[in-house]
């Protein structure tokens, strides 16, 4: 609010966060204090500007989200449009982009052609949970902020609280059993996993969780009585490797690639990484 009112606002923010809806709405609060011809306070209702935001329909503010699967490239074409024309209801236009990493190569280089001109009445606001997803080229024309939210990673992922309880526990037993015990073996994993009846898309939010358990041990986040705290005994090189590894199994899950083989690959170069540092 200080940058805004100091006019030392930039063109482009990226957000990472734990919680993308949690971030959205805070967010929002925060537009609504730009915007608002009243005194504002939370729930205002009291101005047009705060119940336009509330029914996402204020002509300056646009909130862009996946279609299906990916950001498209036809829904940045859109964007641009909208706001080709002068907003008359603010001085500044505002947009917000959720779940930025999932703009796909179309739709993020025709949004990197709109960094790369920005309008000086017009901010962006980008949403991410999963930086390392992002363009760089978009990254580096962004002004990076960190929201974390605490005890509300089951939400991020869209998921029930008892259904992320029933992952993180058979996340727990596989991660001892593959980084502690060494039963790394292909058939030990098809095995565990075949077991459990998980479906595709449990097995991505099954690599997610375990990917945020490696960011938290690569940024010391782990909490004292973690019963991830086995993890702390590998080399920073060593979580970073397997951190990298997982980033890139879940850009492939995300097409059609067969499961099983990329189970395999994981346990695998798991297992090599272990042998090439500790």
């Amino acid at each position: 609010m200080n940058y805004y009112h100091e006019k030392k606002l930039a063109h482009a923010y990226l957000i990472s966060t734990n919680n993308i809806n949690k971030c959205l709405k805070v967010l929002l609060n925060v537009i609504k204090n730009i915007f608002c011809v009243d005194t504002f306070s939370d729930n205002c209702n009291k101005c047009s500007l705060c119940h336009l935001i509330d029914i996402n329909n204020l002509p300056s503010l646009k909130i862009i989200a996946p279609d299906g699967e990916f950001i498209k490239k036809a829904q940045i074409l859109e964007l641009k449009n909208f706001f080709a024309k002068n907003s008359i209801y603010t001085n500044e236009s505002m947009y917000i982009i959720l779940n930025a990493e999932k703009m796909n190569k179309e739709s993020a280089n025709t949004m990197l052609k709109f960094l790369e001109e920005p309008d000086s009445d017009v901010i962006g606001f980008f949403l991410t949970n999963e930086k390392d997803n992002i363009l760089p080229t978009i990254l580096s024309r962004c002004q990076e902020l960190t929201a974390h939210f605490p005890n509300a990673y089951y939400e991020e992922l869209n998921i029930a609280e008892d259904k992320y309880q029933e992952l993180n526990n058979i996340l727990k037993e596989y991660l001892m059993k593959i980084e502690i015990e060494k039963r790394k073996q292909i058939l030990y994993n098809r095995e565990y996993l075949s077991n459990l009846n998980l479906d595709r898309s449990d097995i991505k939010v099954f690599l997610q969780m375990m990917l945020f358990t490696y960011k938290s041990v690569l940024n010391n986040e782990l909490e004292e009585n973690s019963p991830y705290s086995f993890l702390n005994k590998y080399s920073f090189n060593n979580i970073e490797k397997k951190t990298n590894l997982l980033i890139e199994l879940l850009k492939e899950i995300s097409y059609n690639v067969n499961v099983e083989l990329l189970l395999d690959r994981l346990v695998i170069e798991f297992e090599v990484i272990n042998n090439e540092t500790l």
